[in-house]
């Protein structure tokens, strides 16, 4: 068992937000030289998996709040990072451990941050946030080490999400392959879109045949050149709409190729089909969200990350397939005119549940029968 306990400076610091509320704390991880860092802050209620929350892409531009309180109290592993490095733009928690204790640890969290010149704040109250967060929705907010009038200034200052195109800020810059995990002749080719490609997506798809990964701009006919039995649109940050170069895509793609989406790659989708997208006050972001599938009535509890929502009533060619239980908005749906399908949530969980795996098999069914 790995046992370690960390030693740290105590400095104090504060979080405001942009209506001028204000949370103190202690500052931890690497600021910048100005004391200020800023983002839109959002909360998460995963018990487990901090690291893999921390590394997961589709947390560019912002600040995650955990509410869970004790954070980092099992370390972190080198095999447990979702992608590159970290995207976020800092960690609010309210009991940073001191000392974690894992066979499989190979560092601690303050390490992770550090590494990665990633700020945040221990000590802070995250019921009183999340209780904010969820009657004021997300918003932007500074925190940090210097004066309250420039934090205040700085989260003012500090654009929305709404908008932004914040794929580019994560896609990979060149296409790469992950061959199929369970050797010989793979029985399926597959093209993966990376918006924000999560490790653990790609192990995944990995057990149906081979993966190429592609960057997010990459043309139709570029996917189609390489003889793809299907193509994933994987999850990513921000607000959908103006990732326009991905929607074209996949509108040319539709009906050419089994597609299946996840999170920011189920908008994307949706849109390509005539749908709409819209903001939620405060996103979902956590690992128990229950989801019931329309077609049988089971209930899947899910591991979702997204700020965006969307809208398909009233849409000709889209037959709803899942619905959440907590607000009743869309959790999946199906194209009736083309071979492809989508769900707001991660099936690969990672961290959550497995409730979902089962649509890795849903997307080989869909590959097979359209050969």
């Amino acid at each position: 068992m790995t046992e370690h306990t960390e030693r740290r400076e105590i400095v104090e610091a504060k979080l405001v937000l942009a209506d001028g509320s204000v949370f103190a704390g202690e500052a931890i991880g690497v600021y910048p030289e100005s004391g200020i860092a800023t983002g839109e802050v959002v909360f998460n209620t995963v018990m487990a998996g901090y690291q893999e929350v921390i590394t997961d892409p589709s947390y560019a531009g912002q600040v995650i709040t955990f509410t869970y309180p004790h954070i980092g109290n099992y370390g972190v592993v080198d095999l447990d990072y979702e992608s590159r490095g970290t995207f976020c733009r800092g960690v609010i928690v309210r009991d940073l451990a001191r000392r974690h204790s894992n066979w499989r640890a190979t560092n601690d969290l303050s390490s992770l941050l550090a590494k990665h010149n990633l700020p945040g704040i221990a000590g802070l109250d995250t019921r009183r946030l999340t209780r904010h967060i969820r009657d004021a929705g997300a918003m932007p907010g500074a925190f940090g080490t210097a004066d309250e009038v420039a934090l205040k200034a700085a989260a003012v200052a500090e654009p929305e999400t709404t908008g932004l195109d914040m794929v580019q800020t994560v896609t990979c810059a060149d296409s790469y392959k992950t061959p199929f995990a369970g050797g010989g002749t793979a029985p399926r080719s597959i093209v993966a879109y990376d918006f924000g490609i999560k490790a653990n997506i790609t192990r995944s798809l990995a057990q149906l045949g081979d993966v190429e990964v592609v960057p997010a701009s990459t043309s139709a006919n570029d996917v189609l050149a390489r003889k793809p039995d299907g193509v994933f649109l994987s999850n990513g940050p921000g607000d959908p709409e103006p990732v326009a170069y991905a929607i074209a895509a996949i509108k040319d793609l539709l009906g050419e190729v089994p597609i299946f989406g996840i999170c920011l790659g189920h908008q994307l989708l949706s849109l390509a089909l005539g749908a709409s997208t819209y903001k939620l006050p405060f996103g979902h972001h956590g690992g128990n969200h229950p989801v019931r599938q329309l077609a049988n009535g089971k209930i899947e509890i899910t591991s979702q990350n997204h700020n965006y929502c969307v809208d398909c009533a009233g849409v000709q060619g889209i037959e709803l397939t899942h619905l959440n239980l907590n607000d009743e908005t869309v959790e999946g749906l199906r194209s009736t005119e083309a071979p492809a399908f989508s769900v707001q949530y991660h099936p690969e969980a990672s961290p959550g549940p497995h409730d979902s795996n089962y649509l890795f098999g849903s997307f080989a069914d869909l590959m097979d029968g359209h050969k």
